[in-house]
């Protein structure tokens, strides 16, 4: 993990859209002597970089979110790029995915594609391989394809942080904030962009444990999150069809 923070904080300040225009926000709970190191030492080359922690987990990754788009720096931020720690974007990201904004005012978000680092590892990594194939190349880019419904992925997108406080901002009532999000945006009229040949290399579940836990915090946070917004759905001024249905929004992750 140790190498994984620094090629987060290394990868970011390579891109040379971020160096003159954009703040790196970086919030790990954990080895945080590292990651603050890491920081200063771009800091000291003249890099717009900042370092922030929280002083408690609550709402998790959602509240992590919510917290960092409260500071200062970030409210001066006209896009917001996301990252799971194990994501490795490759230092043209920002280059090829904040053009979709210039020129599309209505877009809230664009989603690029993940690849996997250790996709041939075992019989369950090609399954969930065949998953995510289908998943990226049929669900996304046939919505993209058409302005309909499909969800943020949690990682590997860029969001217009206007669109993001229009919707209500990071809640953490499920565990599928990146999908709740996604829904909320989608009410207000925002339309999302998948750019399937774009992608940012990731890991897979490596183990059946592993893969369980993450199957069960997608599965039942979808369900929570339908029952919070199916009468939201129902009654969308923006159309139940742009929306494709309630069903297809709660089976994308």
């Amino acid at each position: 993990q140790n190498d994984m923070l620094r090629y987060a904080a290394r990868t970011g300040y390579r891109q040379s859209y971020m160096q003159s225009r954009a703040s790196m926000l970086i919030g790990y709970l954990f080895l945080q002597n590292l990651v603050e190191l890491e920081c200063e030492s771009w800091a000291v080359k003249g890099l717009n970089i900042k370092y922030a922690t929280r002083s408690s987990r609550k709402g998790f990754k959602a509240g992590a979110l919510k917290k960092g788009m409260e500071c200062d720096y970030a409210k001066q931020c006209e896009y917001v790029a996301i990252f799971d720690a194990d994501f490795q974007p490759e230092p043209d990201f920002l280059l090829r995915t904040v053009p979709f904004f210039v020129h599309n005012p209505e877009v809230a978000l664009v989603q690029a594609r993940w690849s996997f680092v250790n996709d041939t590892a075992s019989l369950l990594t090609r399954v969930q391989k065949m998953f995510f194939d289908y998943h990226f190349k049929v669900e996304q880019e046939a919505g993209s394809a058409t302005f309909s419904f499909f969800s943020f992925n949690g990682t590997a997108g860029v969001w217009r942080t206007a669109a993001i406080k229009e919707a209500g901002g990071w809640k953490d009532r499920t565990t599928v904030e990146d999908m709740d999000l996604a829904v909320r945006a989608t009410l207000k009229g925002w339309k999302f962009v998948y750019v399937g040949d774009i992608r940012v290399k990731s890991e897979l579940p490596s183990t059946y444990k592993a893969y369980c836990r993450q199957q069960f915090r997608w599965s039942c946070g979808g369900a929570h999150l339908f029952r919070k917004v199916a009468k939201d759905i129902l009654t969308a001024k923006v159309g139940f069809s742009s929306l494709v249905g309630s069903n297809k929004i709660f089976k994308e992750n």
